[in-house]
């Protein structure tokens, strides 16, 4: 939440470390040095196990396919090697080790519902940063490190500014706001408080903060899911995110078959605000570049070193911008890369799903289909966006844990 964007300390042989690799690193040494545990990476099976074994052998099989050198205007991209394979299996690890540490040590109600507190609690005293941001315009990374993470231009929106802290994006403080506010409503329909706060205010409270962070996706997810949870059933909570589940593993095949109705979308979003139309239109017009150059590699992709990019072959320019998190990913590793990563994020849902089935207990069930609308909801937004983190498979891996542990616990009692 604080450690500043894209420095990092780069050894060789390895990926860099930063923001997003740390955090990971000092987990497993705060667990090994100080509680005397390990991550079990092992202890897994079904899809689950060959998921995560795809997601670290398919940069291998990339790296072996793309071994010759792209020439470009006079610009070489080049072949990649042994290194670029070691380099990019350890960063898949340390990317994915999140998704195995809430699925091993958040396995219980209250570990669930302390997880859904903290984040509440953390958010409330981020929201005074963000505030301050909001007023005074995105300037506390450059205030204290000395530059700013991105563009500063993308940060004004409806005559104001969406604020950045130390996130890098307004998108990506949007979302996290919007975590907020769904751990809020889950807290307040289970009559709990998130140390003295009140549930029911925080959710109000975020639900306002969320709007003045100007991302309409975000204000978008938040509606949905403020609806949902505070006036559907559980049983059709967790349809809903199922649903959108599968629609976000869906994407890339029905965009490969000119499926996705492009046209429909944007006319919907015109109907909201024009500026956010056109945005749309152009994210769905580089997508569409990116998808044709990806399908020249489609099993495994291209790899680093700008590879999935389109590049104008006398200027060297890029030709499409790589916004969605599904189209970096299907460039850069292929459909198999794809399957692979957004499939482990997709059995959390899909386990909380069986999951529900064998829950009675009220409090358990709105805990669980709260938490998985949220992952779904992570999963949609990467449709149009790039904001995977790691916290984000932290939460996905606490889902996945829970689940695993009711439907085991639910096998031993008919036993």
């Amino acid at each position: 939440m604080f450690l500043p964007v894209r420095t990092v300390i780069d050894f060789p042989f390895v990926p860099p470390f930063g923001k997003d690799s740390m955090p990971t690193i000092a987990a497993l040494l705060a667990l090994w040095l100080i509680k005397g545990k390990k991550v079990s990476l092992t202890a897994n099976y079904g899809w689950v196990k060959w998921l995560f074994y795809l997601f670290l052998l398919s940069p291998l099989i990339t790296v072996f396919q793309n071994g010759g050198a792209v020439h470009l205007a006079g610009k070489v991209l080049p072949g990649l090697g042994l290194h670029d394979a070691i380099a990019a299996t350890i960063n898949n690890l340390l990317f994915i080790i999140p998704l195995f540490l809430g699925k091993q040590f958040f396995r219980t109600y209250e570990s669930q519902l302390l997880m859904f507190k903290v984040i509440v609690i953390a958010g409330l005293g981020y929201s005074l940063l963000m505030l301050y941001e909001i007023r005074m315009s995105p300037q506390l990374h450059t205030s204290l490190y000395g530059y700013f993470p991105h563009s500063f231009a993308q940060q004004k929106r409806f005559g104001g500014f969406r604020p950045v802290v130390f996130m890098g994006h307004g998108l990506w403080v949007a979302f996290f706001s919007l975590t907020i506010l769904v751990a809020a409503l889950a807290l307040r329909k289970n009559a709990e408080r998130a140390w003295r706060f009140s549930a029911n205010q925080v959710s109000y409270y975020f639900f306002v903060v969320l709007v003045l962070c100007k991302s309409m996706g975000a204000v978008l997810y938040g509606i949905f899911a403020f609806s949902l949870i505070r006036y559907t059933s559980n049983r059709i909570q967790m349809k809903m995110a199922v649903t959108v589940v599968i629609l976000a593993l869906a994407y890339p095949t029905l965009s490969f078959f000119s499926l996705v109705p492009y046209q429909g979308i944007t006319d919907l979003a015109r109907m909201v605000d024009d500026d956010r139309a056109d945005s749309l239109a152009f994210r769905f017009e580089n997508e569409e570049i990116l998808l044709k150059h990806g399908a020249e590699r489609f099993f495994f992709g291209w790899g680093g070193w700008a590879r999935n990019r389109v590049q104008d072959a006398e200027t060297g320019e890029d030709l499409a911008i790589t916004d969605g998190r599904w189209i970096i990913t299907f460039g850069q590793y292929g459909w198999f890369g794809f399957i692979a990563e957004f499939g482990l994020l997709s059995m959390s849902v899909f386990r909380a799903n069986k999951a529900l089935k064998l829950l009675k207990e009220k409090n358990s069930r709105n805990l669980l289909t709260a938490h998985a609308l949220l992952v779904c909801l992570i999963m949609l937004d990467q449709l149009p966006n790039a904001t995977l983190a790691p916290w984000m498979w932290l939460l996905s891996g606490v889902l996945l844990g829970r689940s695993e542990e009711i439907i085991a616990e639910n096998r031993l009692k008919k036993m």
